[in-house]
């Protein structure tokens, strides 16, 4: 992959960062934030001003920044941000438990590029759900970044965000095991936590609210409901229309 620098404008600390990972403590959560990435360290040189070089991030990762709660994304951030392709997702469940779908929704240049629905459950939860679309997203994500493109999911679980990026290691170190019970999912946790290992370096995770509209997580929901309607367990790409009204004036979950 293609080595990029990051210019953050605002954030935290501003400067030029050498990788995604650096950059993203910088503005992850801060409200306002302005920052993008570069091919060349002279383009991000000549788009900061010339004021600073990429051995700022060193200076950005000696000190431990608190992370406050992050302020809930809006499209025009989402839209604002630097990466290739965007991938939302989302699960329906009817009632829960009971009938579950899963949505996709990809943006490529802020362009909507695909959809998908469909891993039907005849008996799931909304968690199933939402998890199936976590994990098919890691795995578009790794097919577009084979492809040289920078990458981010967005998904209104905070539920399967966490399991997978923050709880799961810790119940791998167990054994995957818990104190006080079961750990339910573990079906689709495991394998989406091993592929998100071979990814995180890469991907960036974000939690979006759900129906507050942003498109795609709009897209995402309509998909899932979709895939309860039609139950069909495979995942399909939608290709009916093009018409992003059209597909909004779906039944929505």
């Amino acid at each position: 992959m293609a080595k990029k620098y990051y210019v953050v404008w605002k954030g935290r600390k501003s400067g030029i960062y050498t990788d995604w990972t650096q950059c993203k403590a910088q503005v992850d959560g801060f409200q306002g934030a302005k920052f993008k990435s570069f091919p060349t360290l002279g383009e991000a040189e000549a788009a900061y001003g010339g004021k600073a070089s990429a051995t700022s991030s060193k200076a950005a990762t000696a000190t431990k920044i608190a992370k406050p709660k992050s302020a809930a994304l809006t499209q025009t951030q989402i839209t604002e941000m630097p990466f290739d392709i965007k991938i939302f997702t989302d699960g329906g469940c009817e009632p829960n438990p009971g009938e579950a779908g899963t949505g996709l929704a990809v943006y490529k240049n802020n362009a909507l590029s695909e959809l998908w629905y469909g891993l039907y459950q005849a008996v799931g939860t909304n968690n199933t759900a939402e998890l199936h679309g976590l994990y098919q997203a890691f795995i578009i994500a790794k097919e577009k970044l084979a492809q040289g493109l920078s990458v981010a999911i967005y998904c209104d679980s905070r539920y399967s965000i966490d399991c997978v990026t923050k709880w799961a290691s810790g119940w791998e170190s167990k054994g995957w095991k818990k104190a006080g019970g079961e750990i339910k999912n573990l079906d689709i946790i495991q394998p989406a936590y091993a592929l998100y290992q071979t990814l995180k370096s890469h991907i960036t995770v974000y939690h979006v609210n759900g129906h507050v509209g942003i498109e795609g997580n709009e897209l995402a929901d309509r998909m899932s409901i979709l895939a309860i309607e039609r139950k069909d367990e495979a995942l399909n790409l939608y290709r009916e229309t093009t018409d992003i009204n059209e597909i909004l004036a779906l039944r929505r979950g």
